[in-house]
């Protein structure tokens, strides 16, 4: 196949979910073209640093309630289309053995996030996917003109619907294209906001980003000093005005900027999208079973020291936090194309028949502990699915 002729469907963006979207797509047909695009050279960044490289795939319960951003009822659909089992069942298939550790997550057997990824680029070969990489698509175009003829391919023929404009100068042409490219979270990566920039000039609203699962910033120097202390359960509640809005539970990390762990990080898009104004606020309970047994010494002393002379209680403590560290840390964006304006059934634009989307660049953001890769498997096998079938 050249890339001179008009492609079947055009995945933008080799991450989790566009190497789930373009398997998904060529799945469903042997005789139509698949391309895969990426900016990057080498793909899979993301899935190969995840889980401290170990790639926490997914999670061995999966609940509309793991995830912030758009409606509930919407991501219901999403599990319910591509569920957690289907989802095993699909890495068993191309070759992943996975473990289940007692923290509900699931890992490859060889806690290596390079299986996973090998994995999925050997399925995309054996289905006949072209990979196109270091070509990264800036602009993508609805109904655009052929070249060849000089006629509207929306007027002509549905072969060449959409044309893909690449930072390279080249341009390609497809009957409908696969958004995937994720949102601003380890900017490394790839994952630059290109795709969002796209998606809002077809039409679409963009929920404000935000970085998500990234740690919190404190300036405060007694915590400092803990640097590196861990605490396995503590529960963070986040409230705006005194109002509690949000809370996590769950490991967490003294660092010499501020704070890190599970807790911290589900609780860290909460505070990034808060308004200054709003007097956002994180209280931290360090005793959530109420046992002083657990507490590790060197934090008691702290907390006792810091505590003294005031109100504050180790149940109920007011952490000094300043703000997020941004998206170099962050795990995943918060915010993303508006789920208002995408057909739940399809992934489908309702702005541009032809156009899908899958994963990080949609406005969903889960917590911690394999969901937001569970989030790409569904939608990726959602759109890819769906974008194929339409050309029939």
């Amino acid at each position: 196949m050249s890339l001179s002729d008009p492609v079947d469907v055009a995945v933008v963006g080799a991450g989790a979910a566009g190497l789930m979207t373009a398997i998904a797509a060529s799945s469903c047909s042997s005789e139509r073209s698949v391309v895969l695009f990426d900016a990057r050279q080498k793909i899979g960044a993301k899935i190969l640093i995840s889980g401290g490289t170990r790639c926490n795939v997914t999670n061995h319960e999966v609940r509309p309630a793991d995830y912030c951003g758009g409606a509930r009822h919407f991501i219901g659909h999403v599990f319910e289309a591509f569920t957690l089992a289907q989802t095993l069942h699909f890495f068993k298939d191309i070759g992943v053995d996975l473990v289940l550790e007692p923290t509900g997550k699931y890992f490859p057997t060889t806690h290596s996030g390079k299986t996973v990824l090998e994995a999925l680029i050997r399925e995309c070969e054996k289905r006949g996917v072209r990979l196109v990489t270091g070509e990264k698509i800036i602009d993508v175009v609805v109904g655009a003109t052929d070249p060849a003829t000089g006629a509207s391919a929306g007027r002509r023929s549905p072969l060449q619907r959409f044309a893909l404009s690449a930072e390279t100068g080249k341009t390609f042409y497809s009957r409908t294209v696969v958004l995937c490219t994720g949102g601003l979270s380890y900017p490394e990566t790839g994952s630059d906001g290109t795709g969002l920039g796209i998606a809002k000039k077809l039409g679409h609203r963009i929920v404000r980003t935000a970085p998500a699962l990234t740690p919190l910033i404190s300036d405060d120097k007694d915590w400092a000093e803990l640097s590196g202390l861990t605490v396995d359960d503590v529960r963070l509640d986040f409230y705006v005005r005194g109002r509690k809005r949000a809370s996590a539970r769950g490991g967490f990390l003294f660092t010499h900027f501020g704070f890190s762990g599970p807790a911290a990080l589900d609780l860290s898009r909460h505070f990034a999208l808060a308004d200054p104004d709003e007097e956002p606020q994180v209280v931290a309970d360090f005793l959530p079973e109420g046992d002083e047994r657990r507490l590790p010494k060197r934090l008691f002393e702290t907390l006792k020291r810091k505590c003294a002379g005031s109100s504050k209680r180790v149940s109920c403590y007011p952490l000094e936090v300043t703000g997020v560290y941004g998206y170099k840390k962050a795990e995943v964006t918060a915010g993303g194309v508006s789920l208002s304006e995408v057909n739940v059934a399809t992934m489908g634009s309702k702005k541009a028949k032809g156009l899908y989307f899958a994963g990080e660049i949609l406005d969903v953001d889960g917590r911690i502990g394999g969901f937001n890769f569970q989030w790409s498997w569904s939608t990726g096998a959602i759109a890819g699915r769906s974008a194929m079938k339409s050309l029939y």
